[in-house]
């Protein structure tokens, strides 16, 4: 697998179409990927397999074809319903995520991706059962992770220093 951040232009798909080969994968890194992504458009999922599958209140999703996925190693699979399965690392439990079983395309979660910044949601599906609460948070008190006492003093305890 090669390294993230390469571009390079696609000429199948037509003049001034630049893709990114962009790398990602779970949180212990025993399931690693590279994904050729040709655009930033991504996806929030709400509908309930996704948030129990992620245990959160919703999914950002980038859709791409199945054969734009280079797995370092194939992730663990299971059947999420009658109609789809979901990539997992049985390890660590990162979703990294979802198919259909009778398509060419999959979803890649956004933040399994080494650099999820490049992508934007563009759409909301599944809207039935959105947590409309959650969507918009900007008007949240923030405080950054060097700010929250419980997790630095936690980490300093236990490895002699904070990662931040």
């Amino acid at each position: 697998m090669a390294g993230g951040g390469r571009t390079y232009f696609d000429a199948a798909a037509g003049a001034g179409t630049v893709s990114e080969a962009m790398p990602g994968g779970c949180a212990c890194g025993r399931i690693r990927f590279e994904a050729r992504v040709d655009d930033d458009e991504a996806y929030l999922c709400h509908c309930r397999m996704c948030q129990r599958a992620s245990g959160n209140v919703s999914l950002a999703m980038k859709n791409i074809a199945q054969a734009d996925v280079k797995w370092s190693r194939e992730p663990d699979w299971y059947d999420s319903s009658a109609i789809a399965k979901r990539p997992f690392c049985s390890q660590c439990g990162t979703s990294l995520g979802f198919r259909y079983k009778d398509s060419d395309q999959m979803d890649l979660t956004v933040a399994s991706f080494d650099d999820p910044s490049r992508f934007r949601p563009t759409a909301n599906y599944c809207v039935e059962s959105m947590n409309r609460h959650f969507l918009d948070a900007s008007g949240l008190p923030e405080k950054s992770t060097a700010e929250l006492e419980s997790v630095t003093s936690r980490w300093i305890k236990t490895t002699g220093e904070f990662p931040g």
